[in-house]
């Protein structure tokens, strides 16, 4: 979760207040501006290789770029969105919802609206595809690795970890190959994700473990409480128990190694060899060349893939502080209390517009 800027941002959310949106756009030329705005959207999604994306409405038909040269162009503009609350005494506090690339800027020129669409900061590095073979030698920690991939295409570009660095193997990618999933097999070669923050940050770091994590927002009904409605069920997809992670380096002369981890929770409803049966994954990288290597690796599946057959969507009262990963607690209706790890939301800059929550895992919470 995003820190909130003080000790009365999260408890005001829950009751009456004031709402503040804010876009400040980051002009190619270096100036900034704040726009006005009609309404718009921000989602946050785990399960997509950029993780934010925007749609914002704007009133003023001269900002529909002409030329390259104009300040809301497809050719270096940027978006912050802010949201935040402002007080009874006149205080304005906000809270970062993304930096976004501009993608596309359109809309009726005589009436308006000005539509325009944005994508977090990892767009870049995915963009940037290797124009030529590309190296990463063992020499260098996965960390090192990702960074080096990162800067060679925003070199200003901040990356922040908060996972145990190892050393990895060599592998070189052919030219033509993605420089995020580049990334990405980095970070799963130590068992952590990386991805682009609500401050346009790189950060490397473990997905939270539902079983072991306390709980950093209550969504609880009733009287002062955030829930608003709830839809649940159940699904198999996407859900293993189990995961093989192996590699092999001939770059490096290193014998082949492998590691399986299974969900050995018997009282988990993916209990390898419970009811739910075996249903193992397979992944393999050259990065890997330890058995400790493929065991992170394979525990970083796992805890994507382990999840139990349940998911839920949420609508709350909004809080701009959440992030995909963060656990919930929801108190329903009937008092049942349950923990959720959020996938995925939207939150919307209008003040009247819904807040929803995609879990990817939950579990009673005792």
């Amino acid at each position: 979760m995003y820190v909130p800027p003080s000790a009365l941002f999260l408890p005001s959310l829950v009751h009456s207040h004031q709402i503040v949106t804010q876009i400040d756009l980051f002009r190619a030329d270096g100036k900034v501006e704040r726009l006005d705005h009609i309404d718009g959207t921000v989602t946050a999604d785990r399960g997509s290789a950029v993780r934010r994306t925007c749609t914002v409405n704007l009133p003023d038909t001269s900002l529909i770029p002409r030329n390259p040269t104009d300040k809301l162009s497809m050719y270096g503009a940027q978006l912050r969105i802010s949201r935040g609350i402002r007080y009874a005494n006149g205080l304005t506090e906000t809270v970062p919802l993304g930096v976004f690339r501009v993608d596309e800027v359109s809309g009726d020129v005589d009436e308006g609206p000005v539509t325009v669409t944005g994508s977090g900061l990892e767009v870049a590095i995915q963009d940037d595809r290797f124009t030529a073979p590309t190296k990463v030698s063992s020499t260098v920690t996965a960390v090192g690795g990702i960074t080096s991939l990162i800067q060679a295409t925003m070199p200003t570009a901040v990356v922040l970890n908060y996972a145990t660095d190892s050393s990895i193997g060599s592998k070189t990618w052919d030219a033509q190959a993605d420089r995020w999933e580049a990334v990405q097999e980095l970070a799963t070669a130590i068992g952590a994700e990386c991805y682009c923050d609500a401050d346009g940050q790189f950060i490397v770091k473990e997905l939270p473990d539902l079983a072991t994590t306390d709980p950093v927002w209550e969504v609880a009904a009733g009287e002062g409480g955030a829930y608003v409605s709830a839809t649940r069920g159940m699904s198999r997809d996407g859900v293993y128990n189990a995961v093989v992670a192996s590699g092999e380096n001939t770059e490096d002369d290193v014998a082949p190694v492998s590691a399986t981890v299974t969900d050995n929770d018997p009282t988990s409803p993916t209990y390898y060899g419970g009811p739910f049966g075996r249903k193992p994954r397979f992944y393999s990288s050259p990065l890997l060349t330890t058995v400790n290597a493929c065991t992170s690796a394979a525990n970083k599946i796992l805890r994507d893939a382990a999840k139990p057959n349940a998911k839920a969507d949420i609508t709350s009262l909004p809080n701009p502080c959440l992030e995909p990963g963060d656990i919930i607690r929801v108190i329903y209706p009937d008092g049942t209390r349950e923990l959720h790890q959020i996938q995925s939301l939207t939150i919307q800059l209008a003040p009247d517009g819904d807040f929803t929550l995609t879990s990817i895992a939950d579990r009673e919470d005792e």
